[in-house]
């Protein structure tokens, strides 16, 4: 049971999405907040921050660095990638905490995952989540899909 329950850690232990900068995260609409043509906007730290204007942005001058035009700082400074994890969690997450994974989920991903089209992606995070769940003997409870 130990082994399988590392070989499933893996999977948390990205600082960086995989095929992260072949993604084009960008929200070239927003003139307050614009791109830097010379970044990309992919998901980094441990709750992958992404997008310019809303994400990289708003961390950034919460947090205190230039997450427009220096968003590797993210994966790069490990007291900023967990900061953005707090921050990220405080902002988006916190306030649906005993929803169930399903809400979760909605807010982090929800454009992406929950209002999109992607069952597949959300049903790999169920299917992580009651693995890790079962490995540990807790119930995973309600509400695990969005």
């Amino acid at each position: 049971m130990e082994v399988v329950l590392q070989e499933e850690l893996k999977e948390l232990c990205y600082i960086e999405e995989i095929n992260g900068a072949s993604q084009d995260y960008y929200d070239w609409s927003n003139t307050q907040y614009p791109c830097n043509p010379n970044e990309k906007y992919y998901g980094r730290g441990p709750l992958q921050l992404s997008w310019n204007c809303n994400i990289y942005r708003a961390a950034g001058n919460e947090i205190g660095f230039d997450g427009i035009n220096q968003p590797d700082t993210v994966a790069t400074d490990p007291v900023i990638s967990f900061k953005t994890a707090l921050w990220f969690w405080m902002n988006n997450v916190h306030s649906v905490l005993g929803q169930g994974l399903g809400a979760t989920i909605n807010a982090i991903n929800g454009d992406i995952e929950c209002r999109g089209e992607n069952f597949d992606c959300v049903q790999h995070r169920v299917d992580y989540y009651t693995a890790y769940c079962n490995q540990l003997g807790v119930d995973p409870g309600d509400n695990l899909t969005c």
